[in-house]
């Protein structure tokens, strides 16, 4: 039975969820529609930006920006602040998104050539606080259900005529010190880093052009993975310095129907993400396949072709932990996506979804044979497929055959 296809969804009709999913994704996205339509139903949006912004990659150099604006006033921070939705429900975030309307212009990457919009945009974008905003659209936004379970939830949008903060925003003088002084842009990221500052907020200033020597718009999606990469391997510097874990170490949690398996074992770093999209969830065909990306202590080659932006974001979770301990350990995590995850929200799920499982920590075990029995109780796929896939262990496994690793 196919997963997904118009033959299947016109019998289904989202009421018999044939293909298997605990709701209709297209149905979910009608509701959350219904739900603000009545509110974003006009062309001039006053309320409270996040704040937040959007830079679009199409087309780059010359990219589609705007301001995130919903139309409601007073602290609205948790629409845009993705490592606190630990408690979130997908058709939260979904609703989130909804009520952000998007007013959508286009600028060139060079910020040198910006007018006064894009100049307010980037002050938006250095606010740690919500801020009173005004933006005048074209005509009134338009928030689109895509007859698609892969599409991401889009906010609603429309051509910007105007946009004016109403408020002053509220600027640290750290961000002024940073965005003022002649630092590359990843000196810049880890000043904020190690200052505390939110690792969205620094992502929303890359990507207004606030970051760097020769300060450029940089899309979101493509800042969203540069400052996880940039982090991570700063982190994974200091890990390499540190001794090593005493034994073999299981986490597990399981967010958002995404199923999380961190072993971290006494020896020397490496990284590497194993991830499956069983049957039945968005990705899923009817023999699912693993996909991994590794690094050892060099890093990375190139850019994680297979896991994408998942494998910066694991990765930065965990190291931030080992990094706590002061200690190091190579890191083996296993991803299942399973058919609870039925609309993508993005990275930020499972950049949340490892650090909670680096707070839950399952045993401690001995030898490598013991942890891996333990992993595979926690996973759906057979463990020897992941095994047959695993860079990390290949070495080990020239030394033992995979029956000596499976046996109970």
């Amino acid at each position: 039975m196919q997963l997904f296809n118009s033959k299947l969804c016109a019998v289904c009709k989202g009421r018999k969820l044939l293909c298997g999913r605990p709701t209709c994704p297209i149905l979910e996205r009608f509701r959350v529609v219904r739900g603000v339509e009545k509110r974003i139903n006009k062309r001039e949006i006053f309320g409270s930006s996040p704040p937040a912004i959007f830079v679009g990659e199409f087309g780059y150099p010359k990219v589609r920006i705007g301001p995130l604006v919903p139309p409601i006033e007073g602290n609205t921070s948790y629409l845009d602040s993705p490592l606190k939705w630990e408690n979130a429900s997908i058709r939260d975030v979904l609703r989130y998104r909804s009520l952000l309307v998007m007013g959508e212009t286009k600028a060139n990457v060079d910020v040198k050539r910006s007018g006064r919009i894009l100049s307010e945009i980037q002050e938006l974008a250095m606010s740690i606080r919500p801020v009173d905003s005004e933006i005048l659209l074209k005509r009134k936004p338009i928030l689109k259900v895509l007859p698609s379970e892969f599409a991401p939830p889009i906010g609603p949008k429309a051509e910007l005529l105007d946009f004016e903060l109403t408020e002053n925003p509220r600027i640290p003088r750290k961000t002024d010190y940073v965005v003022s002084d002649e630092l590359k842009a990843e000196q810049a990221i880890m000043k904020l880093y190690n200052s505390g500052f939110d690792e969205y907020y620094i992502i929303r200033l890359l990507s207004a052009g606030l970051l760097g020597i020769q300060k450029k718009l940089v899309p979101t999606r493509w800042s969203i993975t540069a400052v996880q990469d940039i982090i991570g391997k700063r982190l994974r510097r200091e890990v390499l310095r540190y001794e090593l874990i005493n034994e073999f170490e299981l986490y597990f949690y399981e967010f958002l129907g995404n199923r999380y398996v961190v072993l971290l074992m006494p020896e020397s770093y490496a990284f590497e993400l194993l991830e499956v999209w069983l049957k039945g969830s968005l990705f899923g065909g009817e023999e699912p396949q693993v996909i991994h990306d590794f690094e050892d202590w060099r890093g990375i080659k190139g850019y994680a072709n297979q896991t994408a932006g998942a494998y910066y974001a694991a990765r930065l979770s965990i190291l931030e932990h080992l990094r706590k301990r002061r200690r190091q350990a190579k890191i083996l995590v296993f991803r299942e996506v399973t058919p609870k995850y039925y609309a993508p929200v993005g990275v930020w799920q499972i950049r949340l979804g490892t650090k909670k499982a680096m707070n839950n920590i399952i045993g401690k075990f001995q030898t490598l044979q013991e942890a891996l029995n333990e992993v595979g109780k926690l996973l759906e796929h057979p463990l020897e497929y992941y095994l047959k896939r695993s860079e990390i262990l290949k070495v080990r496994a020239k030394q033992r055959t995979l029956d000596d690793f499976l046996r109970l």
